[in-house]
């Protein structure tokens, strides 16, 4: 992991949108593979994109429209919003490499920590 960092120190640092109450992750390496963890809670895996293009694996995760409820609101923390973060994994991970999978809230991600061929095309990844 050490050569990571000092390779590509952007896997933890790059970014789209900046907000750490949205997609809290955790990232870490074992047996030549990355794991993240990546909290999405209250969405839907229908709502949730996953891309990857010039080594960069983009989350896009759209909420439902907050349904109409009778009564009156007396308080409201949970946001319903859409968000979007992108980390950098490096320019020869493909999507065929990349496992993906959504249950309780949480996004996990599988790839390998090890290059493959270089793609320079946008790549969708199934969420299973």
């Amino acid at each position: 992991m050490m050569q990571l960092l000092s390779r590509n120190y952007d896997l933890f640092n790059d970014f789209m949108f900046n907000n750490n109450s949205l997609m809290k992750t955790d990232i870490k390496e074992k047996d030549g593979y990355y794991y993240f963890d990546i909290e999405l809670p209250g969405y839907q895996k229908e709502n949730i994109d996953l891309e990857i293009d010039d080594g960069y694996i983009t989350i896009k995760a759209e909420s439902e429209i907050e349904k109409e409820e009778e009564g009156k609101m007396l308080l409201k923390e949970r946001q319903y919003s859409s968000c979007s973060r992108s980390f950098y994994v490096g320019n020869n991970i493909k999507s065929e490499d990349i496992s993906a999978s959504f249950n309780d809230g949480i996004l996990k991600l599988i790839m390998p920590s090890r290059e493959t061929k270089h793609l320079e095309t946008v790549q969708k990844i199934m969420i299973e």
